[in-house]
Parts: C-alpha cells; sequence; structure tokens
C-alpha cells in the first residue's frame, strides 16, 4: 500500500503516552475483596444487568499480579488489614483503590475495638463509594473515576531506566 493510498484511508496523529493512558484507562482489571454484604452489590455490578463490561472492566482478577485495581467491600478487622496490605501489595504499579460503602470508608456502624475504622487507615484509597450498601451505579461510577485519574496522571507511562 503506498502512502497516498494510506491517506485516503483517513488517519490520526496522537502522542504514544496519550495512547497508552487511553489504553490503560479502558482496561482497568479489578481485583474484588469482598469482606461484607457490600461484595453482593459487587458482583451485582459485575452482572449483566448493570454491565461493567461495556467500560473495560468486567475481567475480576483474584490473583493480585494480574490486577491493578482493588476493591474493598466491607468491613474489616484489624487481623484482615494485614492480610489486605500483603495483597496490595504484591499488586503491581500503578494501582488504584476503590472503598466501597460506609464500613470500608469509615468503620460504618461497627464502631467497636476490633474493625478499623476505613480502609485509608492501611491503603492508599483513591475513590470512596457511599452508601450502605452503595448501588451498583455508583459503583460504575467509581470505576469512571480511577479512569478519570488513570488518563490526567502526570507521571510518564514509559519509563527507561538511566545509563550508567
Amino acid at each position: 500500500m503506498s502512502l497516498e493510498q494510506a491517506l485516503r484511508q483517513g488517519f490520526f496523529t496522537t502522542r504514544l503516552e496519550a495512547l497508552a493512558r487511553w489504553a490503560m484507562s479502558n482496561s482497568v482489571f479489578p481485583m474484588p475483596m469482598g469482606l461484607a454484604c457490600c461484595a453482593i452489590e459487587m458482583m451485582a455490578m459485575a452482572g449483566p444487568r448493570y454491565d461493567v463490561a461495556r467500560f473495560g472492566s468486567e475481567v475480576f482478577r483474584f490473583s493480585p499480579r494480574q490486577s491493578d485495581c482493588m476493591i474493598v467491600a466491607g468491613w474489616c478487622t484489624y487481623k484482615m488489614a494485614h492480610a489486605i496490605r500483603r495483597i496490595w501489595d504484591q499488586m503491581p504499579e500503578p494501582k488504584w483503590c476503590i472503598a466501597m460503602g460506609a464500613c470500608a470508608s469509615t468503620g460504618g456502624m461497627h464502631r467497636c475495638y476490633g474493625v478499623v475504622q476505613g480502609a485509608d487507615q492501611f491503603l492508599p484509597v483513591d475513590v470512596y463509594v457511599p452508601g450502605c450498601p452503595p448501588r451498583p451505579d455508583a459503583v460504575l461510577h467509581a470505576i469512571l473515576e480511577i479512569q478519570r485519574k488513570i488518563r490526567e496522571r502526570t507521571e510518564p507511562v514509559f519509563a527507561f531506566p538511566e545509563k550508567e
């Protein structure tokens, strides 16, 4: 195919960074961390009625090495917080976290000595989803917010090591 033929078919130009950010934002692989009743609503989000597949996040990964967005759904005890933090540390960079529901965001109605008062006590939370339990469309909104954060990142996507 000659250059003139290719130009007649149409083309667009962009930067490689912008293309990579667009691809990353439309292929978020969530890792469900269902700890309580909010996990039921998280499963409903992945079902055919709410169809998270249209936003490119239909593949829930249960391996931390294959996921880049952790959804903490439900209240969390101090004992479980250490396990969740260890799983978080195994996820590759860049990674994001959604605190789903009142219990994951603030501890909710479980104000007692054994319950962590919010996932942000041991994880860097990017998006909080209010509700008890939150509706699946609120979780979809959180996925869209994560996509917006990925597109607006200022760190370079491709980092090459310095030559010594």
